[in-house]
């Protein structure tokens, strides 16, 4: 059965708003519905100061979505985010209730410690994740964590690929995958495939050119989807492909989610390792692991005369490494043939694995895993033993 926006819509009427004044779509609560492959996602407007206490709301919706006939999951997210404009509909305020003259006083609850990386949940059948992270957009992350990718795959290591760019999703592309994900039972969706990857992205759910206009809480919802409803095992290594910049959905990410560390994609130019700079800082501040950096466009050589070029400088990102004690992981070329591969979908690792380019990335590859071996050694060296006598 088809799930319409209408039949959502009309099952959210059923909701209360909050304090059991009128529903939640008459109260124009309710964001954009968006529909794919039988899943429902959408948002739930609050103010910000009740955004924990109207948590049953939030999951009476959901609930209520997930039993129409034909829907296989629903992700609802509550966001204080206004729509726009000013002229969304206010939620009444909450009637103040009567409290009992003796009662004691309310004392606030105690705030929970930062997440730290031994605290996390982890995947069910994945060994390790890795972050392939840049400071700014155009600096060919994708490009670089998906040929780091089918490196690791080639050093003989079983590996998958989340996208996590949900507004700009390239792995489609990049990997020449094209169709709908099948779902295990209804609930769990089975990663895509190619060249031994396996692969989910926001970008086998909707159409390349569909944009998405999402509010920070559903781009959570759809990460945490794609990341927790996947059948990804076994695996020893998912390789996360990280939206550009350092926002709210990198810095959940990498709170809420297991990272044995992340890789930096830059270029040689001082203005890209300015942002590269930040990425770093957020990492380092989460306490994920610095795996460490790629020089991406570190050189061009002519075809015709083998001349070098270093059109966007060259040596910034080592130079960086070196100055913060982070490991220089290696230079790739600003060559025709990458680029030239990842637009037909068939990267160079893949495509001419026997190449200098895929030479260098698989070189990178094991550098990267090399790291993993080292951090995860020094993590448990570094849990005190007990000595009975």
């Amino acid at each position: 059965m088809t799930v319409t926006k209408e039949s959502v819509v009309e099952r959210l009427k059923t909701v209360n708003g909050p304090d059991f004044t009128g529903n939640i779509v008459d109260l124009g609560m309710v964001s954009e519905i968006f529909i794919a492959d039988s899943k429902v996602f959408f948002s739930i407007t609050v103010p910000a100061a009740r955004a924990q206490e109207l948590e049953p709301l939030r999951a009476a919706a959901e609930r209520a979505v997930k039993a129409i006939p034909g829907v296989a999951s629903a992700v609802v997210a509550l966001t204080a985010e206004k729509k726009g404009g000013g002229m969304e509909a206010p939620v009444p305020p909450r009637p103040a209730a009567p409290r009992p003259a003796a009662a004691p006083p309310q004392r606030p609850a105690p705030q929970a410690p930062a997440s730290h990386s031994h605290g996390k949940r982890g995947v069910p059948g994945i060994d390790t994740i890795i972050a392939v992270a840049s400071g700014k957009g155009g600096v060919g992350k994708s490009t670089t964590a998906v040929n780091l990718a089918l490196g690791l795959a080639a050093n003989g290591l079983k590996v998958g690929v989340l996208d996590a760019d949900i507004y700009g999703p390239s792995m489609p592309r990049l990997l020449n995958i094209h169709g709908r994900p099948q779902t295990v039972d209804g609930k769990i969706l089975k990663p895509m495939q190619n060249y031994g990857l396996k692969v989910m992205s926001m970008g086998f759910l909707v159409d390349e050119e569909t944009p998405m206009i999402w509010r920070g809480p559903m781009v959570m919802s759809a990460l945490t989807q794609m990341l927790r409803e996947v059948e990804w095992g076994p695996l020893d290594v998912l390789v996360v492909d990280m939206p550009p910049g350092t926002g709210d959905a990198q810095l959940t990410m990498a709170q809420q989610v297991p990272l044995a560390g992340a890789v930096i994609v830059s270029t040689p130019q001082d203005l890209a390792l300015i942002d590269a700079r930040k990425g770093l800082n957020m990492f380092k501040k989460v306490d994920v692991p610095l795996l460490g950096i790629v020089e991406n466009m570190s050189y061009f050589l002519a075809p015709d005369t083998g001349k070098r070029y270093d059109i966007f400088g060259h040596g910034g990102a080592r130079r960086e490494a070196e100055r913060l004690g982070v490991t220089f992981l290696g230079e790739v070329p600003l060559e025709m043939g990458i680029r030239e591969s990842s637009d037909a979908g068939a990267p160079v690792v893949a495509s001419k694995p026997e190449g200098a380019e895929a030479k260098i990335y698989r070189d990178i590859a094991s550098k990267v895993w090399d790291r993993v071996q080292e951090e995860r050694g020094a993590a448990e060296a570094a849990v005190p033993s007990i000595v009975f006598e």
